[in-house]
């Protein structure tokens, strides 16, 4: 206690400057959102995680356009083109099961060491596995580099979470809404990619060709160029990513205030240097503290899903994620499929350039309408608006099926049908935006972000290997069975999808909001 002071006076300070330490761990998020002006976006940082995000879709649809002949190389069919697609499925699927197998350890890590670190792991050890992937020779090479695809994309949940940790209520929805733009972007670049330089020794024998490795490895240059991309994301987010994890950021304002504390207080000749020891000691025990609290909220971290709000949300999550998924697998699959099958019969091409035209469109009208919507809307009532969209694409399907028969083809009428159909669409991509901040605001104080994120994302990983199998089979079992004229699985789909609107009323009408 500094001399001359009264107990009281002292007790005051401490007081004081807790709250002050408290105001600051609280200010991110407990500032008031003005909608008029919105607190601006890192945009640095931003550009940092999003560019590690976009890794993603670009690394696991890369392989799309060659993955089958690539497969056939390898041997394992011995020359039974029937296993062909088996064989495919089982090295796309790998991907998506290992990186839901390994989100959420990537959360709990990212709880426990920092959200920077963990991060940056990602985009060395993809590129890595890209590498190993495009020199792969051997059935199960490929299997086993896809996997570690999967597993270092699994910190997509981190990604989030720091999003999250670095802005506030009035410009999350800012922040979130450019996700769908790098998803859908990703998942148009990257099989482009892939179908455009692989045989790439074959397509430019003059240039390309002259280099035996490509010669030999005829699928290597397209992960080459992944690799590169995202080798070049961990450079930009080594230079611009900064810790947002709050008790480590707490812990080094703590740690740069204490020599500046020590300094003053040296000058002061009533001190005698005995309040640089208390201000040291004090300091110690702050940061001591600020560990401990770290520790508790990863060993409760687990424990924190198991609140309903939390659990309500995860449910209407598995709802959105399968729903969305199903209506993904089947567009292509019904569109390719010939008329008296029940499909429209359209060539890849056409279906490529509908679905790709679509993907850009989509993505920059989620970046320029998301965040204005969840201002007017309210982010519940604009995720059940969007969930219910996926109805009217699921309905659309016999409607432009039955018009595709009456014309026997493709006319204006099955276009506008298509049209509409693509159209409802951009509503569920806002679904996805406004479950983010949803999961977000439902995490309790002191709850483990990182890994509630992680399960999250391992929910929507583990939808997205169940899903398209699912809704393949259920169509081939309509169609083969003519099953209500063929239709059985869009009423099918339709029932769970109202199910699912039920669930939104689950939601917390009022989200308790975070606090760090």
């Amino acid at each position: 206690m500094p001399a001359g002071a009264t107990p009281d006076e002292h007790d005051s300070d401490s007081s004081s400057t807790t709250s002050i330490r408290h105001s600051e761990r609280e200010s991110h998020d407990e500032q008031p959102a003005d909608e008029d002006k919105p607190t601006p976006l890192p945009i640095a940082q931003l550009l940092g995680v999003f560019l590690i995000q976009f890794s993603e879709p670009i690394t696991a649809t890369v392989i799309y356009p060659f993955i089958n002949q690539f497969v056939r190389e390898t041997g394992i069919t011995n020359g039974d083109e029937g296993k062909t697609g088996y064989y495919a499925g089982v090295i796309e699927s790998t991907f998506f099961l290992a990186e839901c197998l390994s989100v959420v350890q990537w959360g709990y890590l990212s709880d426990r060491y920092g959200r920077r670190p963990i991060l940056l792991c990602a985009p060395l050890g993809l590129s890595l596995a890209m590498l190993l992937f495009g020199s792969s020779t051997t059935f199960w090479s490929l299997v086993g580099s896809r996997c570690l695809q999967g597993i270092f994309n699994g910190n997509i949940g981190v990604a989030k979470s720091v999003i999250a940790e670095m802005t506030d209520s009035s410009n999350r929805a800012d922040a979130y809404g450019f996700m769908p733009m790098i998803w859908n972007l990703g998942v148009t670049i990257g099989p482009i990619t892939g179908g455009v330089l692989s045989n790439a020794g074959k397509r430019w024998p003059d240039t390309l060709g002259r280099i035996a490795y490509i010669r030999t490895h005829p699928y290597f240059l397209p992960c080459f160029l992944c690799a590169v991309f995202v080798l070049s994301t961990f450079i930009f987010g080594f230079l611009t990513l900064k810790e947002t994890l709050p008790s480590l950021v707490n812990e080094e304002k703590l740690k740069n205030a204490s020599p500046e504390s020590r300094l003053l207080d040296h000058g002061d000749s009533n001190n005698y240097g005995t309040n640089n020891q208390e201000i040291q000691a004090s300091s110690s025990l702050s940061i001591t503290d600020s560990s401990s609290n770290s520790q508790a909220s990863v060993n409760t971290g687990f424990r924190s899903v198991a609140t309903r709000p939390v659990l309500t949300t995860m449910l209407n999550q598995t709802f959105l994620t399968f729903m969305d998924m199903c209506n993904f697998a089947l567009l292509p699959l019904m569109y390719s499929t010939p008329l008296e099958y029940g499909g429209l019969g359209m060539d890849p091409f056409r279906i490529g350039v509908i679905l790709g035209a679509f993907g850009f469109f989509n993505s920059f009208f989620q970046a320029i309408f998301f965040a204005r919507c969840v201002r007017k809307f309210g982010v519940r009532n604009l995720y059940t608006f969007s969930f219910s969209t996926l109805m009217i694409c699921f309905g659309m399907y016999p409607v432009t099926k039955f018009f595709a028969q009456r014309a026997q083809g493709v006319d204006n009428v099955v276009m506008a049908c298509i049209f509409f159909q693509l159209t409802s669409q951009t509503a569920i991509s806002m679904a996805y935006g406004s479950m983010q901040i949803l999961i977000i605001d439902c995490i309790p104080s002191g709850g483990s972000m990182g890994v509630i994120n992680g399960v999250a994302q391992m929910i929507g990983s583990a939808m997205r290997t169940v899903a398209p199998t699912f809704a393949a089979s259920l169509f081939a079992f309509s169609v083969g069975r003519n099953l209500a004229s063929g239709n059985l699985v869009y009423f099918i789909l339709i029932g769970m999808t109202l199910t699912g609107v039920y669930c939104t009323q689950l939601l917390p009408a009022r989200p308790q909001e975070r606090r760090r």
